[in-house]
C-alpha cells in the first residue's frame, strides 16, 4: 500500500513538473511561436518588376518602421496590405504585385523586428505598440490617397491589424484573408490543457475590433487551412455586425495558396469594387 502511494506521489510530481514546463514554455516562448520575422540589413537592395519606393515612418517610441510603396499611374485605389507572421517585404512585395497588376497602388509594411524595421523597444504594452504602428501606415496612405480609395487588406496575422485600423477609420472596404477570431482562441485550439488566458501576453482580439468596422467586409478562407482553421474564420464572420459582409469559401484551399484558386481570383475584383 505504501509503495503504491509512493509511486502515485512520484507520478503526480512528474506530471506536475511537466505541466509547469509546458506553461513556462508557452509563456516565455510565445513571441517565437507567434512571430517569424526575416531581418534584412539596412543596405539591402530590393528588386521588383514594377516601380517602387522605400518608405520609413516613425512608430511609437521612435522606432523606425520600413515599408514599400508601389505606385501605379491612374490607380483604381490603394491596397494597404498587412502581411502574415513570416518573412519580410522582400517576399511580401512580390506577393502584393498581384494587386499592382490589377491597377492598384500598394503599400506593404514590415512590423517591428521584421525586414529593415527596427527591433521592438522596451514597452509595457508591445501589442498596443503594434496597433499604434498600424495607425502610422494608415495615416501615410491617407496622406497620399483619398480615404475613399483606401482598401485595407489583412492576411493571417495581419488581419487583426487591418481590422483594428478599419475600426478606427472609414476606408472603402476591408478584406480579410485566412483570419483568426483571437490569439487566445488559436492558443486554446492547440493547448487545450493549459490556462492560456493567464499565460498569453498577446490577445489580438480581432472579434472585438470587427464590431466597430462600418465599411464592407469580405472574408476569404480555405476549407483545408492547417494554420487557422476554416471554422475560426467562420466564427469571426458571424461576429460581424454590419450587413455589408461576405464570406467566400475556397474549397480545398490552404493557408498560403488561395490566390491559386478560381474562387479567389474570380471574386477579388468584385470585392475591391464594393461600395458602402
Amino acid at each position: 500500500m505504501k509503495r503504491t502511494l509512493k509511486r502515485g506521489a512520484i507520478l503526480l510530481f512528474i506530471l506536475g513538473n511537466l505541466y509547469g514546463i509546458l506553461c513556462g514554455g508557452l509563456y516565455f516562448f510565445q513571441e517565437s511561436m507567434l512571430f517569424h520575422p526575416e531581418q534584412l540589413p539596412k543596405d539591402y537592395v530590393f528588386e521588383f518588376d514594377v516601380p517602387f519606393e522605400e518608405i520609413y515612418q516613425e512608430g511609437e517610441g521612435g522606432v523606425q518602421l520600413h515599408g514599400l510603396h508601389f505606385p501605379v499611374a491612374n490607380a483604381k485605389g490603394v491596397i494597404l496590405y498587412f502581411h502574415g507572421n513570416a518573412g519580410s517585404v522582400r517576399r511580401w512585395g512580390e506577393i502584393t504585385q498581384f494587386f499592382s497588376q490589377k491597377g492598384y497602388s500598394v503599400i506593404v509594411m514590415d512590423y517591428r523586428n521584421y525586414g529593415k524595421s527596427d527591433a521592438s523597444i522596451t514597452t509595457s504594452n508591445p501589442e498596443q505598440a503594434l496597433y499604434d504602428d498600424s495607425e502610422v501606415w494608415y495615416a501615410f496612405a491617407k496622406a497620399n490617397y483619398p480615404e475613399s480609395q483606401i482598401h485595407v487588406y489583412g492576411r493571417s496575422l495581419g488581419t487583426t491589424f487591418a481590422t483594428y485600423v478599419a475600426s478606427k477609420h472609414t476606408p472603402k472596404n476591408l478584406t480579410l484573408e485566412t483570419p483568426f477570431y483571437s490569439i487566445e482562441d488559436e492558443a486554446r485550439s492547440r493547448f487545450r490543457w493549459l490556462p492560456v488566458k493567464r499565460l498569453l501576453k498577446y490577445r489580438m482580439p480581432t472579434y472585438e475590433f470587427v464590431d466597430a468596422v462600418s465599411c464592407p467586409i469580405t472574408v476569404f478562407h480555405g476549407t483545408d487551412d492547417a494554420v487557422v482553421a476554416y471554422e475560426h474564420g467562420q466564427k469571426l464572420f458571424e461576429k460581424i455586425a454590419t450587413s455589408s459582409k461576405e464570406f467566400i469559401t475556397v474549397p480545398s484551399g490552404g493557408h498560403n495558396d488561395l490566390v491559386t484558386f478560381p474562387e479567389y481570383t474570380t471574386a477579388i475584383d468584385r470585392v475591391l469594387k464594393k461600395e458602402k
